[in-house]
């Protein structure tokens, strides 16, 4: 009887998420504008983006994203995306307009979410148009959300603002005609290092099609095991507060990305 085929295993996407020009770790749902007091940080590096990009290239960690949380970080970003040019995710801000000058400084894709809720309404006539512009292989849509009862929503300007999308099987469906890849921060449990969202793994490992990274509350090497188990490995995870590169004490990166290579050569070997 012949052995069932080999199916894909969740790897680590890596992050560089930038605030005010420096590479930080921030817990999610603090940071606003209108109340800057209430941000809540874990970690600020003394590396640059650029050094953290290198980091990544060194390891061979594709699919990283970028994220610009506010003003004053494009100079940080693009030195990131000069390092390994056509490789990184970018993502904050990103609209029709400015779309393609960032794949033109080296983004492999970018990442679209405020723009695409308008009031925070959602707008296909602005999915179709970045998607137009940048094209479906290079556009990235961050469905970043917070729980609501026993659903979840899509989050925007800094995950503030509670959109009226709900993260379902549909809704990723009838995104994914337009995009190529699904980034997802479970904004309630981003940088706390308490945990997963395992209700939302499970559910995304359901539901999507195309290849999705979650992030929010990785806190033990284990976890990427637990999300490639939840997802049937349609899920990578990133890692954020919790990994020693960032201040952490909980995960080694280096131990990190020895397992998720392990777990992408599995997948190739038994091809």
């Amino acid at each position: 009887m012949a052995s069932a085929p080999a199916r894909r295993r969740s790897i680590f996407r890596p992050c560089i998420d930038l605030h005010d020009g420096q590479v930080k770790q921030i817990v999610g749902g603090t940071l606003s504008d209108t109340a800057p007091e209430t941000l809540k940080t874990n970690f600020v590096a003394k590396q640059s983006a650029g050094d953290f990009a290198r980091m990544y290239k060194d390891c061979g960690l594709e699919g990283g994203h970028i994220i610009k949380l506010g003003g004053g970080n494009d100079a940080a970003a693009k030195e990131a995306l000069q390092v390994w040019p056509g490789t990184f995710q970018i993502g904050g801000g990103i609209d029709d307009e400015n779309g393609k000058e960032w794949l033109d400084a080296g983004a492999g894709k970018v990442i679209v979410t405020s723009y695409l809720f308008p009031g925070g309404k959602f707008s296909l006539e602005r999915l179709q148009a970045i998607a137009s512009v940048v094209g479906k292989e290079r556009l990235v849509v961050d469905v970043s959300c917070r729980r609501r009862d026993d659903k979840w929503l899509v989050a925007m300007n800094k995950w503030q603002v509670i959109t009226d999308m709900e993260v379902s099987q549909g809704t990723l469906d009838m995104l994914s005609e337009y995009c190529s890849e699904f980034l997802v921060h479970a904004a309630d449990v981003e940088g706390l290092c308490q945990g997963i969202d395992e209700d939302l793994v499970r559910k995304l490992g359901e539901w999507v099609k195309i290849p999705t990274t979650y992030a929010g509350g990785a806190r033990d090497i284990s976890d990427l095991d637990l999300v490639d188990r939840l997802s049937e490995g349609r899920v990578d995870l990133t890692y954020g507060s919790s990994l020693d590169i960032f201040g952490g004490s909980q995960v080694s990166f280096e131990e990190l990305v020895q397992k998720s290579r392990k777990n992408s050569a599995f997948v190739k070997a038994s091809q």
